[in-house]
């Protein structure tokens, strides 16, 4: 690795990190490695030691200089999914044409279920992927509030992600209920706080199981249980906790689940989302986006709807086949490297991060925003900075690391076990450092970009 040269007319001489020469009178980022920084030796022999580092060498590493720090939000391509995407495109649809329909695509979504399925602690039959993560909250959330009438309120909290929060505002305002919106952003003990607000007249409870900003996890059967004991039913969003965190919602009790594929799953840009519906709820539930995919006879073209049994009954339309198919190489690698080991490589990465942040980014205003206690957390961690995004623009664009932003102030680093190692975790808190101490975001364009 080398230095880039940053393109600002701010002079001034510093120290080089790692010689502790005087560099020239320009902002430059030394993209690494720091051998002679405190944290290397160990980074390298925990990565020497990781069993699931050949899982890395599947993944596109188009430029090496990059480290990717936003699995939390879009996992990386591997070449099992670009395999599968030229497959599906040349043999499946070029080939097979329409037959290919008959050939597995429409039962893609239940088969690519069952075998997510198991990462969630739920059984065949329990899982469908379908549509968005948005759209099949609004179908679960709906179908609560229907299977619970008499109950006018919808109880989630302030770590919730927004969409879900404005999603339930809506399903709770189309059948006369309230939505209560608890805080517990800072709170000692969050599934205390949330079991204050919950009464006879809660229907449901929807949360995240690991929050967007901070990363902070829920306890998921001790949540679920509080929420039965008044009769409710709760719904969990795992889109930040699926693939890194062990869940299980059978051994719960969990009534309802939604989550998204392209994240620690690497299903792919926009893959579609899955729902979870526990087996003994479905024959009472009914789906409010009744489509044709959910009918008993689909190609009957019954005017009146009559809905199939099981899991199928909350599909609706047409699925989008080829990132629906790129799911099962994401499925593929977790199942193969066990959600024990992710968990236990999640917990080392974080570890290490937060260790770091400590000796070299505390002292620098950045602050951590993540439990320490990483039977609190999922896989990424959240630093608070005063002037986070600038410091996030001048990452992207001059130093090659790529983490996200979340407004005001939170940067977040999300660590993927399948393809981050302890090293990428060492330099990329050494080129962060380098670009508070050097002063290399003054001339960053900072104007807002519409991903952050």
């Amino acid at each position: 690795m080398s230095a880039l040269v940053i393109s600002s007319d701010t002079a001034g001489a510093y120290e080089d990190a790692v010689t502790g020469r005087s560099l020239p009178e320009m902002n430059t980022v030394d993209l690494g490695p720091f051998p002679s920084i405190s944290g290397f030796d160990s980074a390298i022999e925990l990565d020497r030691t990781d069993p699931l580092a050949g899982f890395r060498a599947r993944y596109t590493f188009s430029d090496p200089d990059l480290i990717y720090l936003d699995g939390n939000s879009l996992g990386r391509l591997s070449s099992v999914a670009a395999s599968i995407v030229d497959r599906i495109v040349r043999h499946e649809w070029g080939d097979r044409l329409i037959r290919s329909w008959n050939d597995g695509w429409w039962d893609l979504q239940i088969d690519i279920g069952n075998r997510l399925a198991p990462l969630i602690g739920a059984d065949p039959g329990e899982v469908i992927i379908s549509d968005s993560t948005s759209v099949n909250l609004y179908k679960l959330a709906t179908a609560a509030l229907r299977a619970r009438p008499g109950r006018p309120r919808v109880v989630t909290d302030d770590t919730n992600f927004p969409t879900d929060i404005y999603v339930l505002r809506g399903v709770a305002e189309a059948h006369g209920a309230n939505l209560d919106i608890v805080s517990t952003e800072g709170e000692p003990d969050p599934v205390a706080a949330l079991e204050t607000a919950l009464d006879g007249g809660t229907a449901l409870v929807s949360l995240s199981h690991t929050a967007f900003k901070s990363g902070f996890t829920y306890d998921l059967a001790r949540v679920t249980e509080l929420v039965h004991e008044i009769g409710a039913l709760v719904i969990w969003d795992l889109s930040h906790s699926v693939g890194v965190v062990p869940i299980d919602l059978g051994g719960a009790g969990a009534d309802l689940a939604v989550g998204c594929t392209y994240k620690y799953l690497n299903g792919g840009p926009g893959s579609p989302a899955f729902l979870y519906v526990r087996g003994s709820l479905q024959s009472s539930l009914e789906n409010p986006i009744t489509g044709w995919w959910g009918h008993a006879e689909p190609f009957e073209f019954d005017l009146d709807f009559r809905p199939t049994d099981g899991i199928r009954k909350f599909h609706s339309g047409t699925m989008p086949v080829i990132s629906l198919a790129t799911i099962d190489a994401g499925l593929i690698d977790v199942a193969e490297a066990g959600i024990d080991r992710l968990r236990a490589k999640s917990v080392s990465l974080t570890e290490f991060f937060v260790n770091e942040w400590e000796e070299h980014l505390e002292r620098l205003g950045f602050e951590l925003r993540t439990p320490r206690d990483p039977g609190l957390r999922g896989s990424h961690i959240s630093l608070s900075h005063p002037d986070a995004w600038t410091i996030d623009r001048a990452l992207i664009e001059e130093a090659k690391v790529i983490p996200d932003f979340r407004a005001p102030d939170n940067l977040r680093f999300g660590l993927a076990p399948l393809y981050n190692s302890h090293l990428d975790v060492h330099t990329a808190i050494q080129r962060i450092k380098m670009i508070v101490e050097r002063g290399v975001s003054i001339g960053v364009d900072v104007s807002k970009v519409t991903v952050t």
